[in-house]
């Protein structure tokens, strides 16, 4: 059986967040939560929450053990953009794009 939960509009570039969500692919659910302890990154802290809400999701929704449970898919997925400018020479303005991100992990159960 397959969990997931998603973290929408996280105010970070999915390039930063899919550094670290490249990292717990393919582990225990707890193993990736330990990992994730001790990575200094603000993304980290994003994918560990989400990952918390997975696990929640999958003993109180659907009766699973988060023993039994691994990492099968954990993306960093594009949301919208916020777009700024930025003054420029010449009266002229330069484009600041402010990018978003939308987290989400899939657990599934050992078998």
């Amino acid at each position: 059986m397959e969990v997931q939960a998603v973290l929408k509009n996280f105010r970070m570039s999915p390039q930063k967040v899919r550094e670290v969500v490249r990292q717990i692919q393919g582990l225990p659910a707890l193993q990736a939560k330990h990992v994730l302890a001790v990575i200094p990154r603000k993304s980290a802290r994003a994918v560990a929450k989400t990952l918390d809400s997975a696990i929640a999701n999958a003993e109180n929704n659907n009766g699973l053990k988060a023993e039994n449970l691994v990492v099968r898919e954990a993306l960093a997925l594009t949301a919208g953009r916020l777009k700024r400018f930025t003054p420029k020479a010449r009266g002229s303005a330069g484009p600041i794009i402010k990018r978003n991100s939308h987290i989400k992990i899939i657990l599934s159960d050992l078998q």
